[in-house]
């Protein structure tokens, strides 16, 4: 599989053209990470989007400081984190330690963006993704 067609697994970026997915996938590379290996720290600066292409991932956040982590989850082959660091600067929401050895394609937060000036479409189709997010998470908090 080509790293424009695992990008376009990534529901945010699912609606865009074939070029638009090989204009990101040209700043794409392949991380592997060893068992027990933090891939990310709540509280960090995004740097990247994940895209676990094997193994699983355990999903960790402490809810204050000094407080008790809790286990929110796993990841595994297919699923995407980390894809709001693409469009905020805001940090980590959670924590990624790799289970077992991982490999993640990543795309990193300055390449996208960079991409996003040279491809201005592209902005264009997120913010549609998103209005529709947006307006799926007000319908739910009125049920």
């Amino acid at each position: 599989m080509t790293y424009e067609d695992t990008l376009a697994y990534v529901p945010l970026l699912a609606h865009l053209t074939r070029e638009e997915l090989q204009a990101l996938a040209k700043s794409c590379r392949e991380g592997q990470f060893k068992a027990g290996t933090t891939l990310t720290s709540q509280g960090d600066t995004g740097v990247c989007l994940y895209i676990l292409t094997s193994v699983k991932v355990r999903i960790t956040q402490t809810k204050s400081p000094g407080g008790a982590e809790v286990e929110l989850g796993t990841a595994g082959p297919g699923d995407v984190l980390g894809e709001m660091a693409l469009l905020d600067d805001l940090p980590r929401s959670a924590t990624l330690t790799a289970i077992v050895d991982v490999t993640a394609l990543l795309l990193p937060v300055w390449a996208f963006r960079t991409t996003l000036r040279s491809h201005p479409d592209i902005a264009l189709k997120l913010l549609s993704v998103l209005s529709r997010r947006v307006r799926q998470a007000e319908d739910r908090s009125y049920e």
